[in-house]
């Protein structure tokens, strides 16, 4: 497999996700955070987005897991999660090709989909989830040093048994909790 060409296609993919605002619904929706969806190009199931201003200046990006580096801005990493919703869900993992893409304006991307890579096989206890097209831009704010515009964009399969109403649930939710505990982190390191 030629990674660093599924890196590449990554980088212009999310690219065009970041620029078409069209299709976007509210699916969940705190004070703080503000989560929406669309159906997703790529599988049969929704592209989750998350878009804000942070407080803080994001300007270095690593990756935990790495199995391989290709080159310095894109690797392959294995990813584990825990169980959740009391258990209902089980442990996941997933393999990614990952880059890293700077612009000329200061915005990092972290841009990320699955792949197969032969030192990762499937594991017994996990559920091997997918990761379609999915990543994150970090956009300084012009004129504003410390704060920082983030736009996600997920396109997750968990796999494994669960029905689609589980998991349309259950990822929005936890994208709102971790934009908020996110946000939490950031401010308190003031």
């Amino acid at each position: 497999m030629d990674y660093i060409h599924t890196a590449r296609s990554v980088e212009d993919r999310l690219l065009s996700y970041r620029k078409d605002e069209s299709g976007w619904k509210t699916c969940k929706k705190t004070n703080d955070v503000v989560v929406y969806w669309r159906p997703s190009c790529e599988f049969a199931g929704k592209h989750i987005c998350h878009r804000d201003v942070i407080c803080a200046d994001f300007s270095c990006w690593c990756c935990i897991n790495t199995l391989i580096c290709e080159t310095p801005d894109v690797s392959i990493c294995r990813t584990v999660t825990p169980s959740a919703a009391m258990g209902i869900i089980s442990p996941r993992d997933f393999v990614d090709v990952i880059s890293v893409k700077r612009y000329e304006d200061g915005t990092v991307s972290s841009n990320a989909t699955n792949v197969s890579h032969p030192n990762c096989p499937s594991q017994p206890g996990y559920v091997r989830g997918f990761n379609h097209p999915c990543g994150c831009f970090c956009v300084p704010v012009p004129g504003e040093p410390g704060k920082t515009q983030l736009f996600s964009f997920f396109q997750t399969d968990l796999g494994g048994l669960l029905p689609r109403s589980v998991v349309n649930s259950f990822f929005p939710t936890s994208m709102v909790e971790f934009y908020s505990n996110l946000t939490k982190a950031v401010k308190s390191l003031k």
